[in-house]
């Protein structure tokens, strides 16, 4: 093969790429504003922006006046040119999402999950009928999909397998993307929760313009997405994030990682109510599911509930100042289900916790924010990871077991 052209070639790719990024992340834009903010020639940006609207990738969205000149034509990635579903294995439910390529939901479906180690082979199942019920719903081909993104609890070996290690769930070496693989013809990508919500949060809610940041997940488990000047950190094998398995307390409660003490068996929504059936003499908090027990426990006028919110807020300022103290963020993102029913009601005592506990000067430049983008977060973020291969590619289709990978950054959705 010629290298000279190999090398014309992948240099076309990667400017498509800074391109198309830029397009869909800061979008609408117009050709002169791609090319200062990338730095490529206008005559560049204009043959490849060309390719790209002819491909049907991009389209014009209006214009602008300049100065003194024409209207300048603004672009933006075409909604329609492809669609994006993610998933979100909780350990409650299973959440299946499909978006257009603007990040707007067009199509949901939920399985709920009554084990308390769900089985991997009903979790893929759930899985493969929740793309085709997302598909169907919104009239979308399946053949228009760019990928199916997953969310799941623990570590996700970066391999064409998927597989995933989650002690809290009973999986271990469960490897996931070869088993949904099996199912579809769908790209599959699997990646960890509280790092899908990280990128979520950072491309497009509270994490958005900053370079230094943790966004922390607290549902039935706890994680968290550690950003570290704009990129994501995984560690040596991409576990790290694993904050729920910190240890808060020496020789504490038992946690369902088989552990004492950690984060997880105090804040975590399963421990919380945990501690506040044993503290109310074996009398649960009402409600069909976790995630209404737990609602119910917050909305709770009774001492008993109050006493245990009043510990969970403390545990989680502590944990958090953890947060502060090890990465200097510039800002602390609090999301997941269990976090933003917490948060909403009691993000200033959460504040004055963490206050508490992290040395001064890391607390007073770091901002505690709450996540914007809702429960939905982590399907959200889970479908930014076919859509992190596009980006990536430039528009060019690659091998889906080719290795993975996100791209942070910070930017603005339209």
């Amino acid at each position: 093969m010629d290298a000279r052209r190999t090398t014309v070639r992948d240099m076309r790719r990667a400017n498509r790429s800074v391109l198309l990024t830029r397009i869909w992340l800061d979008g609408p834009l117009s050709r002169h504003e791609l090319g200062q903010s990338t730095a490529l020639s206008l005559a560049s940006v204009s043959n490849l922006v060309g390719e790209m609207i002819n491909e049907g990738l991009v389209e014009e969205a209006g214009s602008v006046e300049s100065d003194g000149g024409r209207p300048r034509v603004l672009l933006r990635v075409a909604p329609g040119y492809g669609y994006l579903v993610g998933a979100d294995v909780g350990e409650t439910r299973v959440q299946v999402e499909l978006f257009d390529l603007s990040m707007t939901a067009l199509a949901k479906a939920e399985y709920p999950i009554a084990a308390a180690d769900p089985d991997p082979e009903r979790v893929a199942a759930h899985l493969r009928h929740g793309l085709a019920a997302v598909t169907e719903q919104a009239g979308v081909d399946p053949a228009a999909v760019l990928g199916l993104g997953v969310a799941v609890a623990g570590t996700v070996e970066r391999t064409a397998d998927a597989v995933v290690h989650a002690q809290t769930l009973g999986w271990d070496g469960v490897p996931l993307g070869a088993m949904l693989r099996a199912g579809t013809d769908v790209p599959v990508h699997v990646d960890n929760g509280a790092k899908t919500l990280g990128q979520a949060e950072m491309w497009f809610g509270a994490g958005r313009g900053v370079r230094h940041a943790v966004v922390a997940l607290v549902g039935s488990g706890v994680g968290a997405s550690v950003v570290a000047d704009g990129v994501g950190y995984r560690g040596a094998h991409s576990s790290a994030g694993e904050w729920g398995h910190t240890t808060i307390v020496y020789g504490g409660r038992r946690c369902r990682c088989g552990n004492h003490g950690c984060l997880e068996a105090y804040v975590g929504a399963e421990a919380v109510l945990d501690r506040f059936r044993q503290a109310n003499r074996g009398r649960p908090a009402p409600g069909a599911d976790e995630e209404t027990a737990f609602g119910e426990l917050l909305r709770s006028t009774g001492s008993t509930a109050a006493r245990v919110i009043d510990e969970t807020v403390g545990y989680l300022g502590a944990g958090v100042a953890n947060l502060v103290n090890l990465f200097n963020p510039e800002r602390v993102v609090l999301g997941g289900w269990a976090g933003l029913a917490l948060g909403e009601r009691h993000l200033p005592a959460i504040r004055e916790a963490t206050a508490r506990h992290a040395l001064r000067q890391p607390y007073a430049q770091t901002s505690i924010e709450l996540c914007r983008l809702g429960p939905d977060a982590v399907a959200m973020g889970a479908a930014t990871l076919p859509m992190t291969r596009l980006l990536r590619d430039g528009g060019v289709a690659r091998d889906p077991a080719a290795r993975p990978g996100p791209a942070w950054g910070p930017g603005r959705r339209h």
